[in-house]
C-alpha cells in the first residue's frame, strides 16, 4: 500500500482506526493477526555451526583423508611410525579448527554486545487514552505519539506535526533532518521524499507530531531489508575460494605424483620377497610419501596469521566476524563507501560567515568548542560578529549540557547544535544569555515558512526579536541591515550582495540561514515585521580530518574510492573534491535508466553516485564486480546493508551502525573510522604476503622430498622411511612455519597495487621460484647422498639426506626474506623457532634418540673424521644452495617483474 499517496481520510478507512485510536481489544486481535512489532534477525550464534564451519576447507578435508590412511597404514606390522603420523596431522587440523572457533565465535559474541535494542516502549492512543505500551505490541492502526529524542517505533503516516524533524540518514542516506508534512503525495514519490511518513528506527531531532501506524515488523522499510538478506547463506570471500582452489591442485597433484612414484618402484624396488610384499611395500611407501608432500601446516599457519591479524585490527577498533575476511580486504581494488559519518563527521558545522560587511572563516569542526574567527589569515575578534552569533544562539531548540562523567551532551537539530557551537567559540553561552533574556513567545520553524522566530525579554519594558530562516525568506521581513555596528537602510545594493553570497556559499555545498532582529516596546505582536538584517551563517558536514590521507593511501596503494550518498549531488561533489575523490558525478536516479553495458562503462568513470537508492547501490556494486573488481562496501545504515552483504568485503560502523548493517557484515569498524580501512587493508596484505612466503617455502622443499624419493627409487634405494619423513615436516611446518605468520608487512605494501582478482597464490613467479628452487634442492641433496654413500653406505646417506632437508630449507627461508626486502632478524619469534628446531634435530643427531628414526649417531666428544666429513659436506652444501638459490631467485624475479 502506497500510504504516501493517500488522503488521511483514505488511511483511516483503510486502516479501520482514526485520530483516537484503537480500542483495546482490536488491538490484540491485530496483534494475532500481525504478529509482534519485531525483526527476527537470520543469524543466531550457533557453537556448533561456527565450529563445523572451520573444517569445510579442501585442504583441511584432504589432510584429514592423509590422517585416515595413515592411521589405516599403521595397523601393518612394521609400519606402526604412521599412527604417529596419522595423530599428528589429525591434531594439527583440529587445533587449526579450535582457534579459529575461538576467534569468530569471539566476534559474534562481540556483534551481540554490540546490538542496539528498538524502542522498549511507545506512547499511544488506545480508547482515545494516552497508555505507554511495548513497542513489540504495536500494530496497524495504533496512533502513536513522536517526540524529540525519540525513535520512531513503526512505520506510520503522519496526521499531525509541530516542527517535527527526523534523522533518516541510517534508513536513506541524507544527512540533514528532514521536516515532515501532512499534504498528500505522488505515488512515485522516492522514499528519500515521503515527507508524510516516518520510518521506524529514524530519529525525532525536534518537535512532536502523530502518526498512525501503517506498517509492522518485516513489513516496515527497514524489515524488508532485513528480510532480503535471509535468501542466501554465507558468502565465501576471495580467499576462501582461493584457498579451497589450491587445496584441490595440491591434492590433485599428489595424486598423480603418488601414482607415479608407486608404480616406478614397484617395477624398480629392490624388495626381497614375493611380489605381494613388494606391492605392500609400495604402498605404504607412496602414503608415507603423500603426506610428506601435502603441507600439513598450511591451514594452520592461515588461521594463525588471520587470527594475529584480527587481534592486531582489534586494537585499531575493527570487529572481524569471519577471519577470511582480514585476508580479503588485501584483495581490494575498490572501495564503495557513504558519506554520512563515514567520510564526515555528520555534525554540521558553521564554516563561513557573512555579516558587518565581512566574510570570515570560522576554524574547528563537529562539536568542538574551541575556534577562531579569521578574515583572510588574520584572526579577528568575535565580538564584530556579537549580533549574528547571539541571534543563532537563542533562535534555537538545541541544547549543550553535560552528563554524569562531564561529558558534553548535545541536544536537538544538528544544524541547531552548529550554531550553538559557533557562538561558544565566540565565548559566548547561550544558557547565561538567557538567564538575561528569557524566551516570552516564539514561531516555530515550518516547512512552508522556512523560516523560525523567537521573542525574549530585554528587561526595562523591551524585547527582542529574532528570526532566522532561508536568507530569502528572511530578507522579505527586513527593512533595515547592520553595518559597521550601525542599523541602515537596507537597499536593493545590500540584497543583491546578501543573495549572491548565499549563491556562492551554496555553490560550495554549504547550507545557508539568514539571521534578522529587532528591539521593541514588550508586548508587541508584529514579530516578522520591520526587522534588522545580520548576516548568513553558512555550514556543512564537515569531512573527518584524517580521512583524506588515507584516501591518499588508498590510491597510492592502487585501490579506487567510490562515493555513494543519499546527499545531493552538489554536496557530494564538494566533499569529494576536499576528500581528493575523483571522477565524474551521476545522479543516482539515472543508475536505474542505463542499460548493464552502459553502466558497466559508467561505473568505471564515476567517482561520485548523489541521491543514491539501496537498489541503484546494489546495481553500482554489481557492476563493478562484473567488471572484475573486488569489491568493498563500507555503511552504516539499513540502506546500506544488501550491498554489504553483497560485497566482496563488507564493512559497517560499530558507533552508529544499524543492527541489520552489522549483520550483513563482516568487518566492523567499532570507532566508525574510514581510515581504519586502510589499516585493515594493510593487514590483508601483510597476511596474503605472509602466506604465500609460507607456500613458496614448504612446496619448494616438498617438491624437493618428493623429487629425492622419486630418483632415488629408480636406483632402488629407499631415500627416507616414512618417520624421517615426518620428523623434517615437524621441524619445517611447524614452529618455523608459524613464525612466518608473524612476518612484519613490507614497508612498501600500500605503494603497490591489489593483484589481480583471479590471481593465485600460486602465481607465474612462485611456480617458477618453487620449481627452479626445488630442483636446485633436489640435485645438491641427491649429491650429498651419494657423497655419504660412498663414505659410510646407505644409513650415512639417509642421515645425511635428512639432516640436509631441514639444513637447506632453513636456507630456503634466508633466501625469501632477502627476495622480500626484509630483515633476518626483523622477526625474532622466526629466529627462535629455527634455533629451537636445530636444537632438537642436534639433540636427535648426538643421542640414542637416533636410533628410533634409523640414523647414525654423531659423536661431540671426540670430534672423529666422521663428524667432520659429515658437516663440511652439509654446510659446504648449504653455501653452495644458498648462492644458486640466490641466483634463481634474481633470475626469476627479474623475468616477471609484475609478479603475475
Amino acid at each position: 500500500m502506497l500510504w504516501h499517496s493517500l488522503g488521511l481520510e483514505d488511511v483511516f478507512k483503510q486502516l479501520e482506526s482514526g485520530r483516537k485510536g484503537l480500542s483495546f481489544g482490536l488491538a490484540k486481535q491485530r496483534l494475532k493477526q500481525f504478529g509482534k512489532n519485531e525483526i527476527r534477525l537470520e543469524r543466531k550464534i550457533s557453537p556448533l555451526k561456527i565450529f563445523a564451519e572451520q573444517f569445510k576447507s579442501v585442504l583441511v578435508l584432504v589432510l584429514l583423508a592423509a590422517s585416515f590412511v595413515s592411521f589405516v597404514v599403521s595397523l601393518f606390522p612394521g609400519y606402526e611410525d604412521n599412527l604417529i603420523n596419522a595423530i599428528l596431522i589429525f591434531v594439527i587440523v583440529i587445533a587449526n579448527g579450535v582457534f579459529g572457533f575461538f576467534q569468530e565465535f569471539k566476534a559474534e559474541k562481540s556483534l551481540e554486545a554490540l546490538k542496539k535494542m528498538s524502542p522498549n516502549k511507545a506512547i499511544v492512543l488506545r480508547n482515545g487514552q494516552k497508555q505507554v505500551v511495548d513497542a513489540v505490541e504495536l500494530v496497524p492502526g495504533d496512533v502513536v505519539f513522536l517526540e524529540a529524542g525519540e525513535l520512531v517505533p513503526a512505520d506510520a503516516r503522519v496526521f499531525q506535526a509541530r516542527n517535527l524533524h527526523l534523522d533518516e540518514s541510517l534508513l536513506t542516506g541524507e544527512s540533514m533532518p528532514v521536516s515532515k508534512r501532512t499534504k498528500v503525495l505522488p505515488q512515485q514519490t522516492n522514499l528519500a521524499e515521503r515527507i508524510n511518513m516516518v520510518f521506524k528506527n529514524s530519529v525525532v531531532t525536534s518537535g512532536t507530531g502523530l502518526a498512525m501506524v501503517t506498517e509492522t515488523g518485516l513489513k516496515t522499510e527497514v524489515g524488508k531489508i532485513a528480510e532480503s538478506l535471509h535468501g542466501p547463506g554465507q558468502k565465501a570471500t576471495p580467499f576462501q575460494v582461493e584457498l579451497d582452489r589450491l587445496g584441490k591442485r595440491i591434492g590433485f597433484l599428489v595424486v598423480i605424483v603418488v601414482a607415479f612414484v608407486a608404480l616406478n618402484q614397484l617395477f624398480f624396488l629392490n624388495v626381497d620377497g614375493s611380489f605381494a610384499n613388494r606391492l605392500v611395500i609400495v604402498f605404504l611407501t607412496a602414503v608415507s610419501l603423500a603426506v610428506a608432500a601435502i603441507p600439513e601446516g598450511l591451514p594452520a599457519v592461515v588461521t594463525w596469521s588471520l587470527g594475529l591479524g584480527t587481534r592486531r585490527m582489534a586494537k585499531n577498533n575493527a570487529l572481524v566476524r569471519k577471519l577470511a575476511s582480514v585476508e580479503g580486504l588485501g584483495d581490494v581494488d575498490v572501495i564503495c563507501t557513504d558519506k554520512t559519518a563515514t567520510l564526515t563527521e555528520n555534525r554540521m558545522t558553521v564554516t563561513r560567515i557573512f555579516s558587518n560587511g565581512k566574510t570570515v572563516n570560522v576554524t574547528g569542526t563537529g562539536h568542538d568548542l574551541d575556534g577562531n574567527f579569521l578574515l583572510g589569515k588574520i584572526k579577528i575578534p568575535a565580538s564584530e560578529f556579537e549580533p549574528i552569533l547571539r541571534a543563532g544562539a537563542l533562535c534555537n531548540d538545541s541544547e549543550i549540557s553535560f552528563d554524569e562523567d562531564n561529558n558534553k551532551i548535545f541536544v536537538g537539530d544538528p544544524t541547531e547544535i552548529a550554531f550553538l557551537v559557533s557562538a561558544r567559540k565566540a565565548g559566548f553561552s547561550e544558557k547565561r544569555i538567557l538567564l538575561s533574556m528569557p524566551r516570552i513567545n516564539e514561531i516555530p520553524f515550518e516547512s512552508e515558512k522556512k523560516r523560525m522566530v523567537t521573542v525574549h525579554d530585554a528587561g526595562n519594558g523591551k524585547q527582542v526579536v529574532f528570526m532566522k530562516g532561508a536568507p530569502e525568506i528572511v530578507l522579505e521581513h527586513c527593512s533595515k541591515i547592520l553595518l559597521q555596528g550601525k542599523e541602515v537602510k537596507l537597499c536593493k545594493k545590500n540584497v543583491d550582495e546578501i543573495l549572491e553570497k548565499n549563491k556562492f556559499f551554496a555553490s560550495q555545498a554549504l547550507r545557508v540561514l539568514g539571521f534578522a532582529y529587532k528591539k521593541e516596546k514588550k508586548g508587541g505582536k508584529k514579530f516578522e515585521e520591520e526587522l534588522v538584517f545580520l548576516g548568513l551563517q553558512a555550514m556543512i558536514d564537515p569531512p573527518r580530518k584524517e580521512v583524506k590521507a588515507s584516501i591518499s593511501e588508498c590510491k597510492s596503494a592502487g585501490i579506487r574510492v567510490v562515493m555513494l550518498t543519499g546527499d545531493n549531488i552538489v554536496t557530494a561533489k564538494s566533499i569529494a573534491e576536499q576528500l581528493g575523490i575523483k571522477g565524474k558525478a551521476l545522479d543516482g536516479n539515472k543508475v536505474h535508466k542505463l542499460t548493464d553495458e552502459q553502466l558497466s562503462f559508467a561505473v568505471e568513470e564515476t567517482g561520485i553516485f548523489a541521491r543514491v537508492s539501496p537498489d541503484a547501490k546494489l546495481q553500482v556494486l554489481k557492476a563493478l564486480q562484473a567488471n572484475g573488481h573486488v569489491v568493498a562496501m563500507t555503511g552504516d545504515g539499513v540502506n546500506d546493508a544488501p550491498a554489504l552483504h553483497a560485497a566482496d568485503v563488507g564493512v559497517s560502523m560499530g558507533l552508529r551502525g544499524t543492527d541489520v548493517a552489522r549483520e550483513a557484515s563482516d568487518i566492523i569498524l567499532l570507532d566508525d573510522n574510514f581510515s581504519t580501512i586502510v589499516l585493515a587493508v594493510k593487514e590483508g596484505r601483510t597476511i596474503f604476503d605472509n602466506i604465500r612466503k609460507f607456500v613458496n617455502y614448504l612446496m619448494t622443499c616438498n617438491l624437493a622430498e618428493v623429487l629425492v624419493v622419486f630418483l632415488l627409487s629408480f636406483g632402488g634405494f629407499i631415500a627416507l622411511f616414512p618417520a624421517q619423513l615426518l620428523w623434517i615436516n615437524l621441524l619445517t611446518d611447524g614452529p618455523p612455519a608459524l613464525a612466518i605468520g608473524i612476518d612484519p608487512g613490507n614497508k612498501d605494501i600500500m605503494k603497490r597495487k591489489p593483484k589481480k582478482k583471479n590471481e593465485g597464490v600460486i602465481n607465474k613467479r612462485l611456480a617458477y621460484l618453487i620449481a627452479g628452487i626445488g630442483v636446485w634442492m633436489t640435485i645438491l641433496l641427491i649429491g650429498v647422498f651419494f657423497i655419504g654413500f660412498s663414505f659410510g653406505g646407505i644409513v650415512l646417506a639417509q642421515t645425511m639426506l635428512f639432516t640436509g632437508f631441514i639444513l637447506y630449507e632453513f636456507v630456503r627461508i634466508v633466501v625469501i626474506r632477502q627476495q622480500e626486502h626484509i630483515g633476518l632478524f626483523e622477526n625474532k619469534w622466526l629466529v627462535y623457532a629455527v634455533g629451537f628446531s636445530l636444537f632438537l634435530q642436534l639433540l636427535l643427531l648426538y643421542t640414542p634418540l637416533s636410533s628410533l628414526f634409523s640414523l647414525v649417531q654423531l659423536s661431540l666428544f671426540p670430534i672423529t673424521q666422521l663428524e667432520i666429513f659429515f658437516w663440511s659436506v652439509l654446510l659446504g652444501g648449504v653455501a653452495i644452495g644458498w648462492i644458486g638459490a640466490f641466483v634463481i631467485t634474481k633470475l626469476v624475479v627479474s623475468a616477471t617483474p609484475t609478479q603475475n
